[in-house]
């Protein structure tokens, strides 16, 4: 072979080679951030980030603290994604307040951040929330609760079953919203644990899990043994609670017991009669648009807008209940099993 053949060769070699490059395209990181591995709710959630990265051609990484507050690892898992390029990510702050410096070093580097279910403190330190209103969810399942005691609910003893001691916005805000439902005065509107009203117990933590909600109630019975409200931050805790409740022998209806979540295990529940009434969210529905806004946001640089008149994206909640209250709206256990997750 010439000289002049062999370097025709090459040429040609290297223009294919550039084609070539010039086609294949690495796939846009994005991320999917929770507060745990294990909980249905996130289970869901991550299923939705999955199918919808799939769908998208995205290339999805997945991280979760190793217990509800685990502030470091979310840390690690930001300061990854960073390092990794990506083009953003959606996350479940398990500090609200805590994760916000890095958040915005995340932001300052170009990410798109996405806020899910836990809205930050305050909620424009993100790009964008993406969240059930967990104040109305409260709302609703106070409202039932005090339409479904009528006269009595003006003598009732109530336990909070709550989720962490430096309650992050999901936890006072779904507090309060019960509060304000069933006609409690709120003090500090992001705190709780400061009010004056002689029908509360007390407030004990869960951490969002079954045996956390067993050992809460078992605590506030022994304040507490004439209570007949359980107030749960979510389904695993009131599982848990319920247990504590029936070895108390107390496991007869004399307890109205009310949740927030939705998964399939706690509507269930409610149709069993373990749980009165719950407040269902959609997980799968916040994940999946997160992706779909990243996504966007890659290719145009539009940043998602809010739901008009509130200051996150609404995805909605409703009340799960076969005993329904008029004036509060619900659907039955038959059409919340439809809906249903985890």
């Amino acid at each position: 072979m010439s000289k002049l053949t062999f370097l025709k060769a090459a040429l040609a070699g290297l223009v294919m080679t550039g084609a070539m490059t010039g086609v294949s395209h690495a796939a846009d990181i994005v991320g999917l951030i929770t507060k745990t591995e294990g909980n249905p709710f996130f289970v869901k959630m991550r299923e939705g980030a999955q199918a919808k990265a799939k769908e998208l051609g995205l290339d999805l990484r997945t991280f979760a603290g190793k217990f509800d507050g685990d502030n470091d690892s979310q840390v690690a898992a930001i300061e990854n994604l960073i390092a990794a390029g990506a083009k953003g990510f959606a996350i479940v702050p398990s500090d609200s307040t805590a994760i916000v410096p890095t958040i915005k070093k995340a932001r300052d580097a170009g990410l798109l951040v996405i806020d899910l279910d836990t809205p930050t403190d305050p909620i424009d330190a993100v790009d964008a929330t993406f969240a059930t209103d967990n104040f109305k969810a409260g709302n609703l399942i106070g409202e039932w609760a005090k339409g479904t005691l009528g006269d009595k609910a003006k003598d009732a003893k109530i336990a909070f079953l709550d989720l962490a001691t430096n309650q992050p916005t999901v936890d006072y805000l779904r507090d309060q919203g019960f509060m304000k439902g069933f006609g409690i005065d709120i003090k500090d509107p992001k705190r709780y644990g400061d009010e004056d009203d002689a029908r509360i117990c007390g407030h004990e933590m869960t951490g969002g899990a079954e045996d956390g909600g067993r050992t809460a109630m078992e605590t506030l019975l022994q304040k507490c043994p004439d209570v007949n409200i359980m107030y749960t931050i979510n389904e695993p805790a009131a599982a848990g609670g319920y247990q504590a409740l029936k070895a108390a022998g107390k496991d007869d209806g004399s307890v109205l017991v009310v949740s927030i979540d939705g998964g399939c295990p706690g509507v269930k529940n409610v149709q069993a009669g373990v749980i009165g009434a719950t407040s269902q969210q959609y997980p799968l529905k916040m994940a999946a648009m997160a992706m779909e806004a990243i996504e966007k946001f890659a290719k145009t640089g539009e940043k998602p807008k809010p739901t008009e008149g509130k200051d996150f994206f609404d995805t909605g909640a409703q009340l799960v209940t076969d005993k329904p209250v008029e004036g509060v709206p619900s659907i039955t256990t038959e059409e919340g099993l439809k809906l249903c997750w985890g």
